[in-house]
């Protein structure tokens, strides 16, 4: 949500903006904002001269009274009654105004970044760099859920059953190679000076409304029926959540946590035959980063969280590349965001992994995250997130750049740890 006061004096820049991210239809907001805060600051003033005069008015009966000027104190008391009411008419006009600016406040797009580029939709994103060398093996590799029933890894008939489709059971080998590729995320992270946590699984609406727009809460999000709360879709919302209406001193910042969580997901719409299996599913689990960060630091926070994307990626034999994405394709609270992507050597491109953003002080602006500097100067803080690692989706990358011609998969050495040692993986079938 940007700031009222940016609105107001730089209302082209504003909607500029707007075009800039294809959403013209929102563009006629920002001059009914601009309408309504004038609206807003005419009432206040009304209010705050009644308030004053009643401070004079309370003065002048007391001195009435004082004089024994009885009924004359009655007259004022009458004014000073009728002013009363007038103020609470304008307090809750007052309100409704505020209420109403702020319903097109949470709408329009946060300022985005100079460097993104512009485009429509994510087919405009921009390729920034590939990291390690794509491999083609002379052999087919299979089906990704293929793969998982050769070690008898996977059911999604029964999942099917339980909960419907896009869901799972992992099993056997593969559900401990799932669960090493998380364990492992979490010590990268750890060793990367990360603080690890486990947040609640459920959030409050003030939460969500403060972490995403209402066109990815409507999309995303599952509501628990007769409660106050939602399901996350990513830790990144109870993580952010964490700081709802701090002080924070600001040389303590910056706050830099890693995060484990179950997702869930509606994945509203219809989506391609390659995101079958468990590609795109309801359910998931995922290592996450959050940084809460000076202004000015944001930036610098923003490269070293995908690059730790990227590192870990590599350590596992994985290729991947950076995606820049552009206008179009951030959502309305991004001021920039990067996708990573990992190789898919059986569909010979890459697809998406994770993904970066720097969300300026939009979460930090509704959520109330405000940071105290040593001149007792405040204002708000800067707050970033990553994906470090999400399988089952990151399985399917793992699997088929570490598969071999006999069926075996190859385990790297850093992850061998957590698999009981194991070099390999051998198929039942």
């Amino acid at each position: 949500m940007l700031d009222i006061k940016f609105v107001r004096e730089n209302p082209e820049i504003v909607k500029e903006n707007i075009k800039k991210k294809f959403q013209d239809q929102k563009i006629p907001m920002v001059d009914e904002v601009i309408e309504l805060d004038q609206k807003v600051r005419s009432v206040q003033q009304e209010g705050d001269d009644l308030r004053n005069l009643r401070n004079t008015l309370s003065k002048q009966i007391g001195a009435l009274m004082k004089d024994g000027k009885k009924d004359e104190a009655e007259e004022v008391k009458k004014q000073v009654t009728a002013n009363a009411e007038r103020l609470a008419q304008l307090e809750e006009e007052q309100r409704k105004l505020q209420d109403e600016i702020k319903k097109r406040m949470m709408t329009i797009p946060n300022i985005i970044d100079a460097s993104v580029p512009i485009g429509k939709d994510d087919s405009c994103n921009v390729e920034i760099e590939k990291f390690g060398d794509p491999v083609t093996p002379d052999f087919e590799i299979p089906y990704h859920t293929d793969i998982m029933e050769r070690f008898d890894g996977i059911d999604l008939e029964a999942a099917g059953k339980v909960a419907g489709n896009g869901f799972y059971y992992l099993m056997g080998d593969i559900a401990r190679l799932h669960s090493a590729v998380i364990a492992y995320a979490r010590d990268f992270m750890i060793d990367r000076g990360f603080t690890y946590c486990v947040p609640p699984f459920m959030i409050r609406s003030n939460v969500v409304t403060g972490v995403m727009s209402f066109d990815e809460m409507d999309a995303m999000m599952y509501k628990i029926e007769g409660e106050d709360l939602y399901l996350i879709g990513t830790s990144e919302h109870s993580m952010i959540g964490k700081f709802i209406d701090t002080l924070n001193d600001e040389e303590k910042l910056p706050y830099t946590l890693t995060s484990y969580s179950p997702c869930f997901r509606k994945e509203k719409g219809a989506h391609g035959i390659e995101e079958r299996g468990v590609y795109r599913i309801h359910q998931f689990e995922k290592q996450e980063m959050i940084v809460v960060c000076k202004p000015e630091e944001s930036p610098m926070w923003y490269d070293k969280l995908w690059q730790n994307t990227v590192d870990l990626f590599r350590s596992l034999d994985i290729p991947v590349r950076t995606l820049e994405c552009c206008s179009g394709d951030l959502a309305d609270l991004k001021v920039k965001s990067c996708d990573v992507e990992a190789w898919s050597p059986r569909q010979q491109k890459y697809f998406e992994v994770g993904s970066c953003s720097n969300l300026g002080d939009a979460q930090a602006r509704r959520l109330g995250i405000r940071v105290k500097d040593k001149d007792k100067n405040k204002y708000f803080a800067h707050t970033l997130n990553n994906t470090v690692v999400a399988p089952p989706r990151m399985l399917i990358a793992f699997l088929e750049n570490n598969l071999n011609a006999d069926g075996s998969v190859n385990i790297p050495e850093v992850l061998r740890p957590y698999m009981g040692g194991q070099d390999k993986l051998i198929p039942k079938h």
